[in-house]
């Protein structure tokens, strides 16, 4: 059995998900913590009893110990210098979406993955649900026919404070990512082309847009609408949207919480009829897999050792994240863009 030292890099309080997760594997153990501010680093140890060597430098780190493995979970503009360092230092990397802060910053991180030959696998929490998991499995094995297109709407009202108040595209680039990389997984369908109308609503405390409608053209002919706001006031949808996924046999409708259901043509209905009958299932909730963080990180260390990308290695995830650039750039420029510009 590969025994897995890892390396933590950014130690805020996401990393407690990712060191409760390795203190459970016998094949894992933490050999660093890497931050810029030591005192982060060494609190993070001492409230986790943590007897490991602090760095404030990833290559130092990475030369000092016998490291294989880097958690990434630094903020979005640090994943490119993290990423790359530990790739070419030899070790796979598991980091926080997005890949990057940029398309190029996300693309050289592709290049250089694929030239390491080491895994990059990126964190996508929100496909280890088993709800969502049953509709996938529904859309894949034909249950509405063939799918005609995906609306997902998102609509909260969350006050965080703090950076996000003053992001320029705060749901876009924060949050929509996942439900971009969601209608991925649900269709088995890569992004053709978006066109996106952002705006910020009156009421709004952000600075920047905090509402968007964007429309996805889909590889397999399929269209995915998005709707969202991160500063709606009521009737709030839940952070995995509202979900209706429409085919050529029927509809798939997720609250993004309670089990899905799924209405489809009745076989015994006449065509002719104005109206033809319909029933409605609920969808069977098959999958025992982890949820979450979790989840997530157990297809990823499966992945190592089965030697085999993971679900969500860089070269899938690569796609979501260009859903999330393009789409800015169309909202920028006003124009349709065409996503093989960006992946």
């Amino acid at each position: 059995m590969t025994q897995h030292k890892v390396a933590v890099v950014g130690c805020g309080s996401m990393s407690n998900t990712w060191l409760d997760y390795v203190q459970q594997r016998d094949d894992a153990t933490v050999v660093a913590l890497v931050d810029i501010f030591e005192e982060s680093a060494r609190a993070m140890a001492d409230r986790r009893g943590l007897d490991v060597p602090i760095f404030t430098d990833l290559s130092q780190a990475l030369a000092a110990t016998e490291a294989n493995l880097v958690f990434d979970i630094t903020i979005p503009d640090s994943h490119k210098q993290v990423v790359t360092t530990a790739l070419k230092a030899g070790c796979h990397v598991f980091g926080e979406k997005p890949m990057g802060g940029s398309m190029a910053d996300a693309r050289e991180m592709l290049d250089v993955a694929k030239v390491s030959g080491k895994r990059y696998s990126v964190m996508q929490n929100r496909r280890y649900l088993k709800q969502i998991r049953a509709v996938r499995t529904a859309v894949e094995h034909g249950a509405i026919g063939q799918v005609g297109a995906l609306y997902a709407d998102f609509f909260l009202g969350p006050h965080f404070g703090g950076f996000r108040d003053a992001m320029e595209n705060p749901l876009i680039l924060d949050m929509a990512i996942h439900t971009f990389d969601q209608a991925r997984l649900i269709s088995g369908a890569n992004p053709v082309s978006v066109y996106c109308q952002e705006f910020n609503p009156p009421g709004s405390w952000y600075q920047g847009n905090a509402s968007a409608i964007c429309i996805f053209e889909m590889n397999d002919g399929s269209v995915f609408c998005y709707r969202g706001s991160w500063c709606a006031e009521g009737f709030p949808t839940s952070w995995e949207s509202d979900w209706r996924i429409t085919g050529s046999q029927g509809t798939i409708r997720w609250d993004g919480s309670a089990i899905p259901v799924c209405e489809v043509v009745d076989v015994d209905s006449e065509p002719a009829e104005l109206l033809r009958r319909h029933r409605q299932v609920e969808l069977p909730v098959m999958w025992r897999g982890r949820e979450g963080h979790w989840g997530c990180l157990d297809e990823m260390f499966d992945a190592l050792g089965e030697q085999r990308p993971a679900e969500t290695d860089c070269t899938d995830n690569i796609y979501s994240v260009a859903m999330v650039f393009a789409a800015i750039e169309s909202a920028k420029t006003g124009r349709k863009v065409y996503l093989q510009d960006f992946a």
